[in-house]
């Protein structure tokens, strides 16, 4: 019996070139929300995705610069429900964070360190 071991995804881009990626990285979090890349919310120390697959939008916080361990935050609420928040000290990413909204308008948050954003009702 052959053994296994996975050490990465290798990703062939659209110009031909080869990157590695691994799991747990920002780059594979940033993967991890399904549906198309809607809009990106950028701010003084990170960014926040937001990526919508039918009904359902996914959001993700990413640092600028990944590795040290910081305070992150994100979350999306779909109009008349509670937030779906996850926050805490991270080194990669919050996240993914998901709601199904349908055709509701969302509201989303992100935070790295001292930076934030936040939007009104979006995507309605």
């Amino acid at each position: 019996m052959r053994r296994r071991l996975a050490l990465g995804l290798a990703v062939l881009t659209a110009s031909g070139t080869f990157t590695l990626t691994m799991p747990g990285s920002a780059h594979a979090a940033a993967e991890s929300c399904a549906g198309r890349k809607v809009k990106t919310l950028t701010f003084s120390t990170g960014s926040v995705q937001i990526h919508k697959r039918r009904g359902t939008v996914c959001v993700i916080t990413l640092p600028k610069k990944p590795g040290m361990r910081q305070y992150m935050m994100v979350s999306v609420q779909a109009r008349g429900f509670h937030p779906n928040k996850d926050e805490g000290q991270y080194s990669r990413f919050a996240g993914p964070r998901e709601t199904h909204a349908g055709r509701r308008c969302v509201k989303v948050k992100g935070a790295v360190g001292g930076g934030s954003v936040g939007t009104g009702w979006i995507l309605c």
